[in-house]
């Protein structure tokens, strides 16, 4: 084992618990563009072999999991299973917990992430992340929560009103906003934080991005609305959600990837496209979940 980059474990790659490379999703997934899917290729998100731990105890046993391009992945599973542990680890936030450690590896276009030379702050820029709470900078107005990132992160922006009103647009916020973004991000609805959040993720440009339970504290009017902003996102890039809404996975995700602790570090049970994990799952565990008998 060893602390944050550390690549102790050499664990060869492998489909979890499938046996063979997730399916592509099925064509009534309409919000999906299949042909910028690349299951089999190097594009996108993989991680391989990956192990966590929180000082000596292991949180997380030797996950090895694809995300193509362009699609949706659902994680789920009961609290502690190490979820939201293992979303950390696709952009090096692990590292941020003190004594945190890592083995294993994290590809992001075929490259490792954790390779020596590789800065941690530039695959943070790559891969966004928004966390459960919408955290907006209360100081600052809703405009400048959005350019905050390119700001603190020393990136030129050519043009900033195009770059606010584009990542606002994709947000799905634009047309509430408009005409009020000098007032305090801190000033709007939850769900609407939630999605100014977004837009200020959007603001770095980034190739794939994280969503941690991002509904969990909203409405049903805000989570659809976020809802609906994930799915026209994911046209363009990457995104990997932790989520407890089974209805929320089903709506959103292309595919599903189920994880359990059973009393030890967290595992992942089973992977595959979200129409089968739902109706037709290979582990009798998963079923019992996604069906409420536990969890």
């Amino acid at each position: 084992m060893s602390e944050n980059n550390g690549h102790d474990i050499n664990t060869e790659v492998i489909t979890p618990s499938l046996g063979t490379t997730m399916n592509t999703p099925t064509e009534d997934r309409t919000h999906r563009n299949a042909d910028n899917l690349a299951v089999n290729g190097l594009t996108g998100l993989e991680a391989r072999g990956v192990h966590a731990w929180f000082n000596k105890h292991h949180a997380l046993a030797d996950v090895s999991l694809h995300f193509p391009q362009n699609t949706v992945t659902g994680l789920i599973g009961p609290s502690g299973c190490g979820k939201s542990t293992f979303l950390r680890l696709l952009n090096r936030m692990h590292e941020f917990i003190p004594r945190a450690a890592m083995a294993g590896e994290v590809l992001f276009n075929g490259e490792d992430i954790y390779a020596p030379d590789v800065d941690p702050t530039e695959i943070r820029k790559r891969i966004g992340m928004v966390f459960q709470k919408p955290n907006p900078f209360p100081s600052m107005t809703i405009a400048e929560n959005v350019l905050a990132g390119p700001k603190l992160a020393k990136v030129k922006v050519e043009n900033k009103d195009e770059l606010l009103e584009d990542c606002l647009t994709r947000a799905g916020l634009w047309k509430e906003v408009k005409d009020r973004l000098k007032a305090s991000g801190s000033s709007l609805s939850g769900g609407q934080q939630q999605r100014l959040c977004i837009a200020r993720a959007l603001a770095l440009k980034p190739e794939a991005l994280l969503l941690d339970e991002p509904c969990s504290a909203l409405d049903p009017g805000s989570t659809l609305r976020v809802e609906e902003t994930i799915v026209q996102l994911s046209q363009t890039m990457t995104i990997v959600i932790v989520t407890h809404n089974m209805q929320q996975a089903a709506r959103v995700s292309d595919y599903c990837a189920f994880f359990l602790s059973d009393g030890g570090p967290g595992q992942l049970v089973e992977a595959d496209l979200t129409t089968n994990i739902f109706s037709n799952p290979r582990d009798q565990r998963t079923a019992d979940y996604v069906q409420g008998r536990f969890g």
